[in-house]
């Protein structure tokens, strides 16, 4: 699998970015089954951290604490895509922003996920 993020860039504070996460290679869902897929998230110096996750259906999705009710993981599976809506944006959330499809079984450790995007940029100024 091949994950290409996009749709990162330069905001102000409170202002919002749709990134995208485009799957090539495998198909996230098919036949009733398919593949979590996350959104993690690093800013310089800093280690890669946990941003949201949604089931390989979409009906369930997982927040880390400081991005909920302001963030919204969705997924098209027709479209192999994922999705990563961001409203009301901080200073703190400028980082770059990876995409990993689940392995293991834990939604929120990086080490469960393989198949890393490269990446998409996202600044928010104050």
């Amino acid at each position: 699998v091949q994950l290409q993020a996009s749709g990162g860039g330069s905001v102000q504070t409170g202002g919002s970015l749709r990134l995208s996460c485009a799957a090539s290679g495998r198909t996230l869902s098919s036949y009733g089954m398919g593949y979590g897929m996350g959104w993690f998230r690093q800013a310089p110096g800093e280690e890669r951290e946990f941003v949201a996750h949604i089931s390989w259906n979409g009906r369930a999705t997982y927040y880390e604490d400081s991005v909920k009710g302001r963030f919204t993981i969705s997924r098209d599976n027709a479209k192999n895509t994922v999705y990563l809506q961001m409203n009301s944006l901080k200073p703190e959330d400028s980082a770059v922003y990876y995409c990993a499809v689940l392995k293991g079984s834990s939604v929120s450790n990086t080490n469960d996920y393989a198949y890393w995007g490269q990446g998409t940029l996202v600044t928010v100024s104050s």
